[in-house]
């Protein structure tokens, strides 16, 4: 009877964490995948001039931003910020955990990174200029 109550016990407790653990993984994996097109190496080595409009969102992606410029040519602005997070936990406990108390501390440490890319078109919708600035901090 008490190794059935401690099974259940044990499952009760670590199976939110199992399932939450996945789906924070699996979220990772998505934003990760859409972010990896746009980086300044892309943008250095697949965009050029002459490019058409087609071939750069093939590329780069939909713009965040399409305006004109002062003579009324398109210009597109990819414009993108990740913020990546590190934290580190420890903690004092073991069986203490299970009954509620415990003991930890952590460090956290935040970095953003920011790409913008302006892309210039020509009347052909042909690249005619680009642009592009990072930031780290």
């Amino acid at each position: 009877m008490i190794n059935k109550k401690l099974t259940y016990a044990i499952f009760c407790l670590i199976s939110p964490t199992l399932f939450t653990g996945c789906n924070a993984t699996y979220h990772s994996q998505q934003v990760s995948s859409n972010e990896q097109n746009l980086t300044v190496g892309t943008v250095q080595r697949e965009i050029h001039i002459g490019m058409s409009s087609a071939d750069v969102i093939s590329v780069l992606g939909s713009p965040n931003i399409v305006t004109t410029d002062e003579n009324r040519q398109e210009v597109w602005v990819y414009d993108k910020i990740s913020t990546e997070t590190a934290y580190s936990k420890s903690s004092v406990g073991g069986s203490i955990l299970i009954l509620g108390a415990s003991s930890s501390s952590g460090a956290r440490s935040t970095t953003q990174k920011t790409l913008t890319v302006v892309v210039k078109f020509d009347n052909q919708s042909k690249v005619r200029d680009f642009a592009y600035h990072t930031s780290k901090f």
